[in-house]
């Protein structure tokens, strides 16, 4: 249960020790300015975008949003917002595949993805690619749940494969965007993303997080998403 995840891990607050003055002061004020700010901005620009996203998946069987819940800063659980990319009957059919094909539950197994994944709809497919299906997550940036830059946000299984580093998951919040989704995303290991994300929580500041936006506009623009 993830109440009893938060018992057994604890509520972790932010290590600013190791830090300089300017990184500290971001870690603890300006990274949340930064956060509803830029949330607001984006909202506005790409209003428009989301109300004919919402408008052509309403016509779809199935919810327009699709909400998951997610191990946030220090162990908090919180509903992550998405654009439905997937069938109704997801979780039945992911079941029913990694029962029948070994190489896919392999596949699962060690990345918690598959790369022709039979679950995606046609637009779905489109969306992940070019990373529209997270613009819902400004909302988890505005209610202070997420953070535009920060870790991939976990559900509770996946906090055990982060081992020690999920101390370092749980100091900050879960990022929109973050270091491994602009450096290969599908393309590196589990164990990989995991070192990033503690690596990030570890050096965070804001010239590292004006970076990975950067990075991220470029991803994006390439469509060279999930």
């Amino acid at each position: 249960m993830l109440s009893d995840a938060m018992k057994k891990w604890g509520r972790r607050q932010p290590d600013h020790a190791g830090m300089d003055a300017s990184a500290s002061f971001y870690a603890a004020w300006g990274k949340r300015l930064l956060d509803v700010t830029g949330a607001l901005v984006l909202i506005a620009v790409f209003a428009p975008l989301i109300m004919l996203l919402s408008a052509g998946l309403s016509w779809q069987r199935g919810p327009v949003l699709f909400g998951h819940r997610r191990i946030g800063r220090d162990g908090q659980p919180f509903t992550c917002l998405k654009f439905r990319t997937m069938v109704p009957d997801a979780d039945r059919r992911l079941a029913e595949l990694l029962a029948q094909d070994p190489g896919a539950r392999r596949e699962w197994e060690s990345s918690r993805k598959l790369a022709d994944d039979p679950r995606i709809t046609g637009i779905g497919s489109f969306l992940r690619k070019t990373s529209l299906d997270e613009l819902p997550q400004l909302l988890n940036v505005l209610r202070g749940e997420m953070s535009l830059v920060g870790p991939r946000p976990v559900p509770e299984a996946e906090l055990d494969l982060y081992g020690p580093a999920r101390e370092a998951y749980m100091s900050v919040r879960p990022g929109l965007t973050g270091r491994w989704q602009v450096s290969g995303r599908n393309d590196i290991s589990y164990a990989a993303r995991v070192a990033m994300d503690e690596a990030y929580a570890r050096e965070l500041t804001l010239a590292g997080d004006l970076a990975i936006i950067a990075r991220t506009a470029l991803v994006v623009l390439g469509a060279t998403g999930k």
